[in-house]
């Protein structure tokens, strides 16, 4: 017998697949990817709780979410993305802020003044199992939740990613995901009926030192910009063995350190530069998920 999701809870929400370059498609619907944490809420307008993708009870963290339970009149369970906005853009990094507290008094205070908000783009559960349905029948169950200050439905588009997609590289935001229409939602798995595409961002920097790692196959390398006279610390990333710099930046002599902002590391005089793809410059100025392309 199938176990009831609403009661047994150790479970993870359904995953997406990642592809490089958005597509068109009559199958498919085409949403904003949103800068944020996955997470589920299971209410029934008197419990609230909300559950992280690793299935961690995560409800004390985020208060102000408490008046989605007033929506409902059944036991629900909601999929969505936690966000926080900066000028009116999802910002991770102001998210950030928010799951590092465990004081209960100042998670209060940031959740009065910097509240942030749940992005609910399914629903899994209203009364029974929805999860064998179709998407686009579970998008419809959803249409009669009304949004409120805390609670907003993800919109969507039909047939046209392409356009979609310019739409976010225009804006700096982070990409979309593709879901097929007819598609059930299978928990614990990771699917190509859903698919993320990110806005893939890259730069130019200097290598300006290393770090060693545990296995002897790889360094993480220390990157930099100049700024005037100064080379400062942008972020790192890691640098196989396959690669030739690899070799040359190994064989260079360590001197004293220059960088501005970042000190635990080998350095070197920066003579080398590498491409780097990255999703988003933080506001201390650091590369998020950096990913070494090649030497330049």
């Amino acid at each position: 017998m199938k176990s009831d999701i609403y009661t047994n809870r150790n479970f993870k929400p359904m995953l997406l697949k990642e592809i490089a370059k958005p597509f068109n498609s009559k199958d498919y619907i085409f949403e904003m990817k949103f800068d944020g944490i996955r997470a589920l809420i299971f209410t029934d307008g008197d419990e609230f709780y909300i559950q992280s993708r690793n299935v961690k009870d995560i409800t004390y963290m985020f208060p102000e979410l408490k008046p989605i339970k007033n929506l409902v009149k059944s036991k629900v369970i909601f999929d969505g993305e936690i966000v926080a906005f900066d000028k009116n853009a999802p910002s991770f990094s102001k998210l950030q802020e928010r799951l590092h507290l465990k004081d209960l008094k100042t998670i209060k205070l940031k959740s009065d003044y910097e509240p942030v908000f749940f992005i609910v783009f399914d629903i899994l559960y209203e009364g029974t199992d929805l999860t064998s349905k179709s998407l686009i029948d579970r998008k419809n169950i959803l249409k009669k939740y009304k949004d409120c200050e805390c609670f907003y439905k993800c919109k969507y588009i039909e047939n046209n990613g392409i356009e979609l997609f310019n739409k976010i590289k225009r804006n700096n935001l982070e990409g979309i995901v593709a879901k097929k229409k007819n598609a059930a939602y299978l928990i614990n798995k990771r699917s190509d009926n859903y698919i993320k595409i990110k806005n893939i961002k890259d730069g130019k920097f200097y290598v300006c030192g290393y770090s060693n790692n545990k296995d002897n196959n790889s360094i993480s390398i220390i990157l930099c910009k100049k700024a005037k006279d100064e080379f400062l610390y942008v972020g790192k990333v890691k640098l196989s063995s396959k690669y030739k710099l690899f070799n040359k930046i190994k064989k260079l002599k360590i001197i004293n350190n220059y960088v501005v902002g970042y000190s635990d590391f080998k350095c070197v005089k920066p003579i080398y530069k590498c491409l780097v793809n990255y999703l988003e410059v933080t506001k201390s100025g650091h590369l998020r998920h950096g990913i070494f392309k090649e030497e330049v």
